[in-house]
Formats: C-alpha cells, sequence, structure tokens
C-alpha cells in the first residue's frame, strides 16, 4: 500500500510516499527505513522507488522522499546543500517515529549516492538511527570530486568553486554550474536517474560538497550496524570512497563490493545486490 504524505522540516512541506507491506495487521507496529534520494533527483527515481518496493516486500514499512528543493518538495529549486539534507533525514526520522504503525527504535536509513553520504553523516550524528545502508556512496568530497575530475577539468572544476566564492561574497549572483560539471555520469546511465531531475544547481551546492566530509562522523555509527555496498568498479562515485569510510568506521560495519554491475546496481536487474543487502539485514536488522 502506498500514501502521499508530507512532513515539516525547517519551515518547509516536504513530499514522500510511504509504503506500507500488504500483510501489515492494524495495532502492530513494524521496523521502517528511510529512503534518501541521489544528487539532485528524487523519490520517483527508479533506485529509491526500487528500494522502497524491494524494503516493503521484506515486511519493512518505507518512507521515500524529496529533500527540500528537490522533486516535490519546497524550497529553492536546486539550492542543494549537504547539512540540510542531513537536517531533512532527521526531521524525517522525527516525522517517522510518530507514526502509529512504526517502531520509532527500529528506523532505519538507506540512501543513494549522495543520499548515501548523507545517510551515513545522519547515522553518525542522530542516535534515533538504528541501522544504515550507504549503496555507492562517499565520505569525503574534496577526495570523491579529485577522482571524478582530473587533469584539466579538476583545474576548471576549482576555478568555478572559486568563482562561486567570489560571487557569494560580494553579493552577486552565484555562478550557476551544470550537474555535469558537477558529478559527470556516463550516458548509458542516465536514464536511471527517473523524472524531476534538475540540471542546474549554484556553485554552492559544489562547495557544500566538496566541504561535506562523512568520514569524520561514520565511527559514531557504532554500535549500531552499518552496511557499506558498492560498484566494484563504480564508473560515477569512486569505489575508493566507501574504502575510505570502511577505514574510518567502528564495529559492525560490512563492506561489500559487487562486481558485473555500476552506478545503479539495484536498476539493472542483476539479483546479486538485492540478495546481499537481504542476508545483511536478516542478520543484523531483521523484520
Amino acid at each position: 500500500m502506498e500514501k502521499d504524505i508530507s512532513f515539516d522540516s525547517d519551515g518547509l512541506k516536504l513530499s514522500g510516499i510511504m509504503h506500507t507491506p500488504d500483510n501489515f495487521k492494524s495495532g502492530e507496529k513494524s521496523p521502517a527505513f528511510l529512503i534518501l534520494h541521489g544528487f539532485g533527483t528524487s523519490k520517483d527515481g527508479s533506485t529509491p522507488e526500487i528500494l522502497a518496493n524491494m524494503l516493503c516486500d521484506w515486511g519493512y514499512i518505507a518512507l521515500r522522499f524529496d529533500f527540500r528543493s528537490c522533486g516535490d518538495s519546497e524550497g529553492e529549486r536546486g539550492l542543494v546543500r549537504c547539512l540540510d539534507q542531513v537536517s531533512d533525514t532527521q526531521n524525517a526520522v522525527s516525522w517517522l517515529s510518530e507514526q502509529s504503525e512504526v517502531d520509532p527504535k527500529r528506523i532505519g536509513v538507506i540512501g543513494h549516492s549522495f543520499g548515501a553520504a548523507v545517510a551515513v553523516y545522519a547515522g553518525g550524528v542522530d542516535k534515533r538511527i538504528a541501522a544504515v545502508i550507504s549503496s555507492c556512496g562517499w565520505g569525503d568530497g574534496d577526495t570523491k570530486f579529485q577522482l571524478q575530475h582530473t587533469g584539466e577539468d579538476w583545474d576548471k572544476f576549482k576555478r568555478s568553486l572559486d568563482e562561486g566564492k567570489r560571487r557569494r561574497d560580494a553579493g552577486e549572483a552565484d555562478l550557476k554550474m551544470s550537474r555535469w560539471e558537477i558529478v559527470p555520469i556516463p550516458e548509458h546511465l542516465r536514464g536511471n536517474m527517473g523524472k524531476n531531475v534538475i540540471m542546474e544547481f549554484p556553485s554552492e551546492t559544489a562547495q557544500s560538497m566538496f566541504d561535506f566530509r562523512a568520514n569524520d562522523v561514520v565511527s559514531q555509527i557504532s554500535p549500531r550496524p552499518l552496511l557499506l555496498f558498492h560498484a566494484s568498479d563504480d564508473s560515477v562515485t569512486p569505489t575508493d570512497q566507501s574504502l575510505q569510510l570502511f577505514e574510518h568506521a567502528g564495529q559492525p560495519t560490512d563492506l561489500l563490493l559487487i562486481s558485473g554491475t555500476d552506478h545503479f546496481p539495484f536498476s539493472d536487474g542483476n539479483s546479486r545486490p538485492r540478495d546481499s543487502v537481504k542476508a545483511w539485514l536478516n542478520e543484523y536488522f531483521p523484520a
């Protein structure tokens, strides 16, 4: 069963869809997952919808929602900032914990790509989050961008950040950057992003990502369970980023690298990513 919902986050109305298992019985309290979408996409992207249906089939309530400034949520379109999204995640936890059908002590967070970095950071700073799954995520914006942009592209990217900062400091309109200037994605993978995709951002968005370090707080998730899931040869978010997160994490943390898939591992019909996540959930966060 799917239900359109909305909740408040720092004075903004965020839009979401709540999935409830078909066999849910009135009066029960179920474990739940928040599903965090990727960079400038929305809850209606292929990965959030796939994850919501997958988790719901396994007995979890699932809430996919649009971060502020994305999708159907309020906020200046394109003004995507990492710490704002962490706040949105915490406010989503607050809303979900108040729902009668949800066990407030068993709310997990799963994020993909940008959403994975936010999931790890939110799990590190908010003890109410009971489990964290990072899918193709990242822990250090600086090193991530250096691996995504090489040679002249890196120099151009850094000049854009510097020019954007100069404009903002001078009270001028911020420099606009295309999503491909910020996060390059091979053309054959772009169809996986879904609907409501933002194509242009202020340079403040790129600066926010550059400064964001989930590595600094990932150890604080322990002793709650963490799964770092990544394509072993990711052409969008360098696989090295999950290795860095693992080095900084406490226990229990599992690092799972899957071959034969790319940045959208749940969208290509490969059953191994689903089976691997299900096995991890059975061990650490069963429905």
